[in-house]
């Protein structure tokens, strides 16, 4: 909105109508308008949320401290939804699909996890929104995603551009030359770790289907965005069960994809980086600065001891935007590395669950691998581990020092996610 209206001002060349067409102006103004949002309005949400009795209900797993969390107002994902959708409605470009994209999947995912919380919650539902549900709304977004990058005219990518500098009366110039057709071409194309000077195709697995392995390649591409959206999304609802570490995981995350859309929506920047360069897509560094803002505010209360959980309005929300703000700039093949927590976490749910099985079917008394799952428990509980291998007894570790760790591995695996791209 205010986008547009220092559109409407510059007509009338009115002093600092121009300060909004500067990426980070409208990027560093939403950062502060979504911390101040969360921060300020967070408080008067938390307390409407203790009127209203929404409370989260704890069963008794047998973790210290986690009787305490009993009545603790949850549904606090609103919080963080609010503040990122207003910053990017107040200076983002609405006429951008990719900002337009990254609002309809945040209110989709964000709807769905207050579905879940409310029928927990009012309907005295435990299990909340049937899990199959979960997957529908969680397929329907990746399906929506996948489409609209293949119909939209608005998003492509650039390869083979050269920047070229040149001296004149001692003031530099730079020239973006591209080479061939390669200017703006819409393409399944993603980004690889390791490699140089070649993007991966997803119409590459497809090539033995002649002439329609390149809509066949779209069709793959559109399955993996189905899958990461569903992984990560449920990745990040299963890590959250610790005070801030999926808040703080999230913001983490959320900075190195912000660096990452911000070098590939600069055609100088990525043609010196030899990146994919993703035209209009810088837009994207603005909705990612009200996020991570949004996220760094809500942390003040989410913090240990937490005022207020997310719950699945939050979780389920913050998975996926992760992975829908991935596909956008091209970079989902990365989020295995850059997201290791999450699909850890998954995957230490369906081991735990599968080898307790197994172990029932084949000796008549299920096993099971891990103390507790999700992972975080594993640490969080006291005694032994891997039943059929170990029992030596391991002391529980506070939950604090479980949170400020995993932040600390997620901080390396951002940065390795980085490194991945400069040694190719």
């Amino acid at each position: 909105m205010l986008y547009w209206l220092f559109e409407l001002l510059r007509e009338f060349d009115a002093p600092g109508s121009g300060l909004l067409d500067y990426l980070s102006v409208r990027a560093v103004g939403a950062f502060v308008l979504a911390l101040l949002i969360a921060i300020v309005f967070g408080r008067r949400i938390i307390d409407k949320l203790q009127l209203m009795q929404v409370g989260e209900i704890i069963r008794d797993l047998g973790l210290e401290g986690q009787m305490k969390k009993t009545g603790t107002p949850t549904m606090g994902g609103i919080i963080i939804i609010i503040s990122t959708v207003v910053p990017c409605l107040l200076v983002g470009n609405l006429s951008n699909i990719y900002m337009i994209l990254m609002l309809v999947s945040t209110v989709w995912l964000g709807s769905l996890g207050f579905l879940d919380d409310y029928l927990k919650i009012h309907a005295h539902n435990k299990d909340g929104l049937n899990g199959k549900f979960k997957i529908i709304g969680q397929v329907g977004l990746g399906l929506i995603v996948g489409l609209t990058m293949f119909f939209s005219p608005a998003i492509t990518i650039s390869e083979g551009a050269t920047v070229q500098s040149f001296g004149s009366n001692g003031n530099p110039v730079t020239e973006i030359s591209y080479n061939g057709n390669d200017h703006q071409v819409k393409t399944p194309a993603t980004t690889i770790p390791f490699v140089k000077n070649n993007n991966f195709n997803y119409k590459w697995l497809t090539q033995w289907m002649g002439h329609g392995a390149h809509m066949a390649g779209w069709v793959v591409f559109i399955l993996v965005v189905i899958f990461l959206v569903t992984a990560t999304s449920n990745g990040a609802n299963l890590t959250d069960g610790l005070d801030g570490l999926t808040t703080g995981c999230s913001a983490i995350i959320g900075t190195a994809l912000l660096a990452m859309a911000y070098l590939g929506g600069n055609v100088i920047y990525s043609t010196y980086l030899n990146i994919m360069y993703i035209p209009a897509s810088g837009e994207l560094t603005v909705y990612m600065a009200a996020f991570i803002g949004a996220l760094i505010g809500f942390l003040w209360y989410n913090a240990y001891p937490a005022q207020v959980f997310m719950g699945d309005t939050g979780s389920l929300t913050l998975g996926g935007i992760i992975a829908v703000f991935a596909v956008l700039i091209h970079k989902e093949l990365l989020l295995p590395i850059l997201c290791a927590i999450f699909y850890i976490e998954d995957l230490s749910v369906m081991l735990q669950v599968g080898w307790f099985k197994w172990t029932k079917r084949r000796n008549g008394t299920g096993q099971r691998i891990f103390k507790m799952t999700p992972l975080h428990h594993h640490f969080q509980k006291a005694g032994g581990t891997v039943e059929a291998i170990i029992q030596k007894p391991f002391a529980a570790v506070p939950e604090s020092r479980i949170v400020i760790r995993f932040w600390i591995i997620c901080i390396l695996l951002a940065a390795a996610t980085f490194v991945t791209l400069k040694i190719r």
